[in-house]
């Protein structure tokens, strides 16, 4: 199937393709440099999902979201689409198989971070792959201008240099002037066909409200505007204490955190998409795979450190084109509160070293060991472990995986999974020898068949009970058994936060961050929040006319839907009434 249109029709469901997605698919294919600025829910990924299914080979996608990846190589299975994504908490031995599938199966996309790329085992086994198209997803990220800059971004100039690839896509969802020229110019784009959507979203009315009483505003624009709302906040207290008290009012409302378990977290996604709960309270981890499109109301209440975030996390608001709230609440004091934190989170890299230290021992790394393992890791066991600091804690794991010494996944739910060790020959030996654990094997077999040797299977202990008539207990300790004798490779179920070190231990006077570059990022972070200031500040400007300004698109007249241009029509409604 060669026809974007079909592939569309066959795998999504869809008849028609929205702005620009054709024109960017139909680029890809071409082989244009394609750069593709689309606004969150404009369908990104369909972009380069489709000319992968067209062209021969591999896609190779880069991205710096772990989840993201995992999220979407599942919903590309469900399509019966065979992709795989690379990250930390997968074994060696995962990781050699799945390249394996790479080089010579049948896998379409291949999902990696960036940091990957800078893998000399990875590189070794790029070699031996068709790789027909390369995606920089996220591309922001590429620039220092940029809201979320990552060091290992810069590498992939150095990845296309060794392994030219004829086709290309970077994406993102939201890059100003400075940034989108910065991407540009980092990925060596000669030519580039540039594709930008309008970020104006006419159905969407941007409101400010300045005062104390936050919460009160809350009840009454909840009772006021009907359907389903988002409410976003700072911390994982204050959600849950929102939430809280939105349901002593009345209104049924969850709270949404990185706190909660995997099955916690996607109930409580499903029942308020399926409107069985009407608001959810979350931060910022709450914003991946959100595919509902009648939210008829984004609140905010707490001030964001970037418009990029905020117009990612407003944007969720009306996708179904009807009239929808995006409001932002805020007071003199919650400026002072976030310059405060941006003041914490710039920590000196005496600090950094003590906690890359801390790191190591608690892993027992020697020096130049640990590339490429990954371990079970909570930052607050860690942090108390080691009598550490919470926040500047968390700033500088997060400055140690920006420099692409380490990466964290939080609580990424993985299904439990098997491979055979054991050849067949002496596995056949083994099942005479061991009776007892001769119906188990016969099982998997039945269920799984032969891919058993060619890789990890994910697997469901209560199937395997049901069809092989062993209580759930007895199965799991009988496929533990299995692993001791190193028959299979048995992983188990696992919604655990994991580390895994990218270099091995270096010595703290090698660590690749530097204290200008941090002082220069510490800049970058206040001029962004003085865009932010500025946005919740003016009160004789069109709100929607000073988001889009900031991506550097114009707008000659106002919205007419913010709080500023409906002030200006009551305004003269006035005074031509006189």
């Amino acid at each position: 199937m060669t026809d974007p249109k079909d592939i569309l029709r066959t795998h999504w469901g869809f008849e028609h393709f929205r702005e620009s997605q054709l024109e960017i698919i139909g680029s890809v294919l071409s082989g244009q440099n394609t750069l593709a600025l689309l606004p969150t829910g404009g369908g990104k990924s369909i972009c380069f999902q489709i000319p992968g299914l067209i062209l021969e080979g591999v896609t190779l996608v880069v991205t710096p979201l772990i989840a993201l990846m995992i999220d979407q190589v599942n919903e590309l299975k469900i399509k019966n689409i065979k992709a795989v994504a690379i990250h930390g908490g997968l074994s060696p031995r995962e990781i050699d198989i799945l390249l394996d599938n790479c080089i010579y199966g049948d896998i379409k996309f291949l999902y990696v971070s960036p940091e990957r790329l800078a893998s000399e085992l990875f590189l070794a086994r790029v070699e031996k792959m068709l790789i027909s198209l390369l995606v920089i997803d996220e591309a922001h990220c590429i620039s220092q201008w940029g809201h979320d800059f990552r060091p290992y971004y810069l590498k992939i100039k150095n990845f296309m240099e060794l392994f030219p690839i004829a086709k290309f896509i970077a994406l993102t969802a939201s890059a100003t002037e400075e940034v989108k020229k910065d991407i540009i110019n980092q990925l060596n784009m000669e030519d580039p066909k540039v594709f930008q959507n309008s970020y104006v979203r006419s159905n969407l009315s941007f409101v400010v409200i300045k005062g104390e009483n936050k919460l009160q505003k809350v009840f009454e624009i909840l009772n006021k505007v009907a359907g389903s709302s988002i409410i976003y906040v700072r911390s994982r207290k204050r959600a849950e204490r929102v939430a809280k008290d939105l349901n002593q009012q009345g209104i049924f409302a969850q709270f949404y955190h990185a706190g909660l378990s995997y099955n916690e977290r996607n109930q409580r996604q499903a029942e308020w998409t399926h409107s069985k709960s009407r608001v959810m309270v979350a931060t910022n981890a709450f914003g991946m795979g959100i595919n509902k499109p009648d939210v008829r109301t984004v609140l905010h209440l707490d001030l964001p450190q970037t418009l990029e975030a905020y117009y990612q996390e407003a944007g969720r608001a009306g996708r179904d084109g009807l009239q929808a709230y995006a409001i932002l609440f805020f007071h003199e004091h919650d400026i002072i509160e976030t310059k405060k934190r941006i003041f914490q989170a710039a920590i000196d890299i005496k600090f950094i070293k003590r906690v890359y230290q801390a790191l190591s021992n608690k892993y027992k790394l020697a020096i130049g060991s640990g590339a490429g393992l990954s371990f079970d890791f909570t930052y607050f066991d860690f942090i108390d472990d080691f009598d550490l600091p919470t926040y500047p804690t968390i700033f500088a794991l997060r400055k140690l995986e920006n420099a692409g010494l380490i990466q964290l996944t939080e609580n990424i739910y993985q299904k439990s999974k098997i491979s055979m060790l054991m050849r067949r020959d002496i596995l056949y030996q083994f099942q005479v020898a061991h009776t007892k654990l001769d119906p188990l094997i016969k099982v998997l077999f039945r269920i799984y068949g032969g891919e058993l040797y060619t890789s990890y299977i994910n697997i469901d202990e209560a199937e395997i009970a049901r069809v092989s008539k062993i209580n759930l207990k007895k199965v799991k300790d009988q496929l533990y058994l299995l692993h001791e004798y190193q028959v299979i490779d048995y992983r188990k179920m696992s919604f655990k936060p994991q580390i895994e070190f990218l270099k091995g231990r270096l010595d703290l006077a090698s660590l690749p961050i530097r204290s200008v570059d941090l002082k220069k990022i510490k800049k970058q972070t206040f001029d962004k929040f003085d865009h932010v200031v500025r946005y919740v500040k003016t009160d004789c400007e069109c709100r929607a006319k000073i988001l889009v300004g900031y991506f550097g698109e114009h707008m000659k007249l106002g919205c007419g839907l913010c709080d500023f241009c409906l002030s200006e029509i009551k305004s003269n409604q006035r005074v031509n009434s006189f």
